[in-house]
């Protein structure tokens, strides 16, 4: 019998060099071959040229002060970011009175504040600060608007970002708890309930926002009693919001419907009533779920304001109309499209991010 050969496993050798790592990669994915070498490095001169012609436009050979196009352009042939500086009253506030525009800073400082103990559970003092989030609406009106002591500014010298931030941030608060209401009612076993609710989601889900801004500033003043104003700015207020709870109650409903039974069942076992059963239990795990729906209506609603030009409300965009239609300034629009752009860019990205993290932070390792 043949002697039993004896198999000794020999010790793990390292890979060859560069098939790791950073230069493993490239030689992987990057150049593997000759034609994907010559495709890598055709592409990295095209981006080269693409990105520093784009520095040079932006910022290098950009006029920052300039008081027309034409000087501008004598200047330098880069962007004239001199339209965006010479008029950023304009963008920020649109025709605001420049002696009050202290009472919407003072009221955009305190926004950070009210949403500081809404947003993050683990700051100092949050408990009375919540009651300040609850008093602010109010406060911010009167702070924008006037009244009782201070000097009333009209609806239609509002524009730029101030009137963006009113729609946004007035749109978003008032629509959230409507649409948890209607959410929880097309849910009810009342019949009338249900069915009142979902008439009304169906019904501004089916109809383009901007036909509900059309008749908020005409249609709506011939089911008014006669000789009655409504300020079209609080018409378009109340539109948007009822239109954006629509969306947000299929997004809560949803995460409702994707509870378990066995939650529903539990609660029963314990004894609690149906309000109980909601605000303890399935509401928050529902909204918890629908935290990704949610903030997309937002972002969706806080875009959408631009919309508002077409009924003449003075936005960004319609304050860059104005702007454009200066002999001065005419030609300039990629300038002002892209500054508005930033904003708009820079103010989602900011609620997408906190999107993130909430979800993060109430994740429960459960999937």
């Amino acid at each position: 019998m043949a002697a039993t050969e004896r198999f000794v496993p020999l010790a793990a050798l390292p890979p060859p060099p560069g098939s790791t790592g950073v230069v493993g990669w490239l030689r992987a994915n990057l150049f593997s071959s000759l034609f994907n070498s010559v495709m890598t490095l055709v592409t990295l001169w095209l981006i080269y040229e693409l990105v520093t012609a784009a520095i040079d436009w932006f910022i290098f050979d950009a006029v920052v002060d300039a008081g027309s196009r034409r000087q501008c352009r004598e200047l330098g042939q880069g962007a004239c970011w001199a339209v965006i500086s010479t008029r950023i009253d304009q963008f920020v506030y649109g025709f605001y009175p420049e002696a009050q525009r202290w009472r919407p800073n003072l009221a955009f400082v305190l926004l950070f504040v009210a949403l500081a103990p809404v947003l993050f559970d683990r700051i100092p003092w949050r408990r009375p600060l919540l009651w300040f989030s609850m008093a602010y609406p109010a406060l911010a009106a009167w702070l924008i608007y006037g009244g009782l002591g201070l000097e009333v500014v009209h609806t239609d010298t509002y524009g730029g970002f101030l009137l963006t931030m009113i729609l946004g941030v007035t749109g978003i608060v008032v629509s959230l708890p409507i649409g948890i209401v209607l959410a929880l009612g097309r849910q009810s076993r009342i019949l009338a309930i249900r069915v009142i609710c979902t008439a009304f989601i169906e019904v501004f889900r089916g109809v383009p926002l901007i036909t509900l801004l059309f008749v908020a500033s005409t249609m709506l003043n011939y089911f008014l009693p006669p000789g009655t104003s409504f300020n079209l700015l609080v018409r378009v207020l109340i539109m948007v919001s009822l239109f954006a709870a629509a969306y947000i109650a299929e997004a809560v409903r949803g995460g409702l419907q994707a509870l378990s039974r066995g939650q529903y069942e539990a609660a029963d076992a314990l004894g609690l009533s149906y309000w109980k059963t909601t605000w303890l239990i399935t509401l928050p795990q529902a909204l918890k779920i629908s935290i990704p729906g949610i903030v997309n209506v937002f972002i969706g609603l806080y875009k959408d304001s631009t919309l508002v030009v077409i009924i003449g409300l003075l936005d960004p965009l319609g304050v860059t109309r104005a702007i454009l239609a200066d002999a001065k300034w005419n030609g300039l629009s990629n300038e002002t499209y892209l500054f508005i752009a930033l904003f708009f860019f820079l103010s989602c990205f900011a609620m997408s991010r906190y999107s993130l993290w909430l979800e993060k932070r109430l994740s429960t390792g459960d999937r």
